[in-house]
């Protein structure tokens, strides 16, 4: 806008040789502005076309009246954006251009005396030397729209696909909370019914895993609450002590060391790798022996449940490897000598010490 109005000021300015004539080709400046002021890509102010009108009356009156060229300018801009969103109408308006310059040329002479070879120079060559800038500064003008739409629906599909990435991390942290717990839960129930059908069960015992049961169905169901609100926090001490504690409920013998403690920052993502790997072994392997290791470098779960068959599938930890990696951190699942570990590295995230439980 701000150069199709310098240049179109500029032209009357010099052009105009009274101040009827800087009036006439003022209002066809100001006509060609209103309409591309309100022109975007794809939508075009509905008087535009009686904008043509005016701009299209303007140029010949300025020229044959007063020797004007410069009324073709407005007439460049106005039918440039005509041509840009009504494409049929370009040929027209090819033509139209071409019948008012040899209309000019035509009644000039006849009217005013004037030479018709400098009549068509002025009104032929010049006038279209004119509309030139008019033409290339709305077209610069086409490209800036399309740009801006384009960087539109670019922030459109960012919005998207973040409210969809958003919606995968709620995902895995749902399955996280809830898969987690089912498992356990099925677990402590098949245990509990072992000990109510046993000839010598313990229903005390039995009891108490039942009432783990609820405890571990009303914890799932304030996690839930939390993640729904965006408030759920994973206690890395707490998880490491319910891995053991689960593993021992299954009868595998577990070996806990620490030689460090983990930081706020690298706890959330250490606790989910340790809850998804110890579902991993409770589900599919035929562990007897889970050693845990948390050290400077970070976790490692490795247990002898391995069948021979090749490393499982990641699951739950492919999702874990990409989080890991946004952090800054690294998981590694390996096979080795019957033993299946899983590695999550986070360097720098925990400090310093040196515990040993076992």
């Amino acid at each position: 806008m701000g150069s199709i109005s310098a240049v179109g000021a500029l032209l009357v300015a010099i052009d105009a040789g009274s101040w009827q004539v800087a009036v006439l080709l003022a209002a066809g400046l100001v006509t060609a502005l209103l309409v591309a002021k309100r022109w975007a890509v794809g939508r075009y102010s509905p008087l535009a076309l009686l904008a043509l009108a005016v701009t299209a009356a303007v140029w010949p009156a300025a020229a044959i009246a007063a020797d004007a060229p410069t009324g073709i300018y407005a007439f460049a801009v106005v039918a440039t954006v005509i041509a840009f969103e009504v494409p049929r109408l370009r040929w027209a308006l090819v033509a139209g251009t071409a019948a008012s310059i040899a209309a000019i040329v035509a009644v000039r002479p006849a009217v005013m005396g004037d030479d018709a070879v400098d009549v068509l120079l002025r009104h032929g060559v010049v006038a279209l030397c004119i509309a030139t800038p008019g033409v290339v500064l709305t077209v610069l003008a086409y490209a800036v729209h399309e740009v801006i739409g384009e960087l539109e629906r670019a922030q459109e599909r960012d919005a998207e696909l973040a409210v969809m990435r958003e919606r995968v991390r709620f995902a895995g942290d749902l399955h996280d909370i809830q898969g987690h717990t089912l498992h356990v839960v099925r677990l402590k129930v098949a245990l509990a019914k072992r000990l109510l059908e046993d000839g010598h069960g313990d229903p005390a015992r039995a009891g108490e895993e039942l009432d783990e049961v609820h405890g571990l169905v009303g914890d799932t169901i304030a996690r839930t609450k939390e993640l729904a609100y965006a408030q759920r926090r994973l206690n890395f001490s707490a998880e490491l002590e319910n891995a053991k504690n689960l593993f021992e409920a299954a009868g595998i013998r577990v070996e806990v060391e620490r030689t460090g403690e983990v930081g706020a920052r690298a706890g959330e993502m250490l606790g989910q790798v340790l809850r998804e790997a110890t579902t991993n072994i409770l589900r599919h392997a035929e562990a007897g022996h889970v050693w845990i290791t948390v050290s400077e470098a970070g976790l490692t779960v490795a247990n002898d449940g391995v069948d021979g068959g090749g490393t499982a599938a990641l699951g739950g930890l492919a999702v874990l490897r990409d989080r890991l990696a946004a952090e800054g951190g690294e998981l590694t699942v390996e096979q080795e000598d019957g033993v299946f570990r899983t590695a999550a590295a986070f360097p720098g995230a925990l400090a310093q010490g040196r515990t040993t439980d076992r």
